[in-house]
């Protein structure tokens, strides 16, 4: 869960039976390398997982940049941020050759990615260390293009998912299922374990998944208030609230469709019918204002991930959620 956790939760997770997960997606090589080395020596031997985008970065489009910081500017004079002194950039790079030479001397168990596969020649190399590969699908269609390259697992991204949609055949929305309607078309089509993802938050979430052919769960929401994740005071807050039942699709934090509770600049700009530039292109530009904003103590122009089903998030230790979790696989 990229922004909103690091080793420690990824740790927990291990500790209690789960399989941890390391976001790689907006860390520095430092700061990679630095978790890497946390999680290598707690992990104690046991499996982990390291997640990278996966991406295409797009050609930047000065059209399209203009129109977005011309309908950020009302937004900027509110706050007295000077438009011109507001960098463009990217905010999030895909897995890369760089990033493989960091890598490679951890060799983790597990290498997970989210919006496809990278290029063979850097699949060939994570292959080589002995880990075992992962990649989203969000239809029936992407599933089967990760089985014909080899992946070892296909996590089946319901819509309820909170954060980014993990699509890379197609950014058509309509093509988008929930978690119970994707999973069994999924491992119906496919020879490799499935794992579903999107709205599974508790024991019963997780034996009817399990019931639906899957053959295991990834979960991210039902941990965001635990004490080892890095959820900020303002995401902590919203979660707790009446606000988390509504949810919605967003472009204008990212650029990229991606679910969290609905704000401010949601309602006001239009979650998705907006100006905003490709994945990931519209970070730089809304960042001022997520900034300036949260100094006020206000998630106004914040992406506030989550889910469709916030019910379970509570805030207790990962350890409590992991086996609350793994009561599921005894009840299926």
């Amino acid at each position: 869960m990229a922004g909103v956790q690091g080793s420690a939760l990824a740790l927990a997770v291990c500790e209690a039976g789960g399989l941890g997960s390391l976001p790689a997606a907006a860390l520095s090589t430092d700061a990679l390398l630095s978790e890497l080395a946390v999680i290598r020596q707690q992990a104690k031997g046991r499996p982990w997982n390291v997640n990278f985008f996966a991406h295409q970065p797009p050609m930047p489009d000065e059209n399209r940049e203009v129109a977005w910081r011309s309908s950020l500017a009302p937004y900027y004079a509110e706050y007295n941020i000077d438009a011109t002194s507001v960098p463009a950039g990217a905010g999030r790079s895909p897995f890369s050759a760089q990033l493989a030479e960091v890598l490679e001397s951890f060799r983790p168990p597990v290498v997970s990615f989210h919006f496809g596969l990278p290029a063979t020649e850097l699949l060939d190399r994570v292959r080589s260390w002995g880990s075992k590969v992962l990649s989203s699908a969000t239809t029936v269609e992407e599933a089967l293009w990760l089985q014909e390259r080899g992946v070892d697992a296909i996590i089946a991204q319901g819509l309820e998912a909170g954060g980014h949609r993990g699509y890379f055949l197609t950014h058509d929305l309509t093509t988008q299922m929930g978690t119970f309607a994707l999973l069994p078309q999924v491992a119906r089509a496919v020879r490799v374990p499935v794992i579903a993802a999107g709205g599974i938050v508790d024991a019963q979430g997780v034996a009817a998944a399990l019931a639906l052919g899957a053959a295991g769960v990834q979960v991210g929401t039902a941990y965001l208030l635990c004490p080892e994740s890095t959820t900020s005071p303002i995401h902590r807050a919203a979660l707790q609230s009446e606000a988390a039942r509504h949810t919605a699709l967003t472009t204008l934090f990212t650029g990229g469709a991606a679910r969290g509770i609905v704000n401010r600049a949601m309602r006001e700009l239009g979650a998705l019918d907006n100006e905003a530039p490709a994945f990931p292109l519209a970070t730089a530009a809304i960042a001022p204002l997520r900034a300036a904003a949260e100094k006020e103590g206000r998630g106004d122009f914040s992406p506030l991930w989550s889910g469709q089903n916030a019910s379970a998030c509570r805030a207790v230790s990962a350890a409590e959620v992991t086996r609350a979790l793994a009561q599921g696989l005894r009840d299926a």
